[in-house]
């Protein structure tokens, strides 16, 4: 396993090394498992300029995350498919999350924080953000129908990826994709 791990990052640094930046034809590559469910766009799209709160109380935009690469997650805790994933997104900020990217999580809908605080901590995961969008107006800014959902912005802020449903954020795949972003241009 080990080795794999080693020869998808390798093959995903070459790729990026190679073309001079992180595009998301040469990340299209790295899909495997869960990951060929992520969507790449051709070009960046806009993001939303739309308020949450913050797990401070205070409000937030996606725009206070440029400059990183951000994994936006849209959840609820009410979702199953939620419970399943974010052990993986916690996992993916373990081991990537920093200067360069993190995992931002945002419940959407009514979730008041003492549930999503008990969700957390059934599940085990203590390094993601308790940001809420209780009224869905980013989640609605952004096209977000279902949940969970998946959001990948680069470092200017747009959308360059999207994942509806669950997946393996932890994966050999997703470790390799993400790490080919954010390695920056030689």
């Amino acid at each position: 396993m080990r080795k794999l791990k080693s020869a998808l990052l390798y093959t995903a640094l070459a790729l990026v090394a190679n073309a001079g930046f992180a595009d998301t034809a040469t990340i299209a590559d790295l899909r495997t498992g869960d990951m060929r469910k992520l969507n790449l766009h051709s070009t960046p799209i806009a993001s939303s300029d739309i308020p949450f709160t913050g797990e401070d109380g205070r409000e937030m935009t996606l725009a206070d995350y440029r400059g990183q690469y951000v994994v936006v997650n849209f959840w609820a805790t009410w979702c199953a498919p939620c419970r399943k994933e974010m052990p993986h997104l916690s996992a993916l900020q373990t081991a990537l999350g920093g200067d360069d990217l993190q995992v931002v999580t945002i419940a959407t809908g009514r979730n008041p924080r003492p549930a999503m605080e008990r969700f957390l901590a059934e599940i085990n995961v203590d390094n993601l953000p308790l940001h809420t969008d209780a009224r869905q107006s980013l989640a609605r800014s952004l096209g977000v129908l279902g949940l969970p959902v998946t959001i990948i912005l680069d470092r200017e802020g747009h959308e360059i990826g999207r994942l509806q449903g669950d997946a393996d954020w932890s994966s050999d795949s997703a470790l390799a994709i993400m790490a080919a972003l954010i390695e920056p241009p030689k």
